[in-house]
């Protein structure tokens, strides 16, 4: 799958779960419980802005 990793662009889930090397059950998941990147819907599509899913991923090295 190609991913176009524009930081101008939001990111779909499949583009975020591959940033973040993790599954997109993971990300629903997360989604469900209030602990993952900031996800906004675009009509039925979930979309990440790439800016906060870098930032969230920056917390959570500083909290390990």
């Amino acid at each position: 799958m190609p991913v176009n990793f524009d930081p101008d662009r939001l990111w779909t889930v499949e583009e975020t779960a591959f940033y973040l090397g993790v599954p997109k059950a993971t990300l629903y998941r997360w989604r469900r419980l209030g602990i993952g990147p900031a996800a906004s819907r675009v009509g039925k599509y979930l979309r990440y802005n790439p800016a906060e899913v870098t930032t969230w991923f920056r917390q959570q090295q500083k909290a390990a």
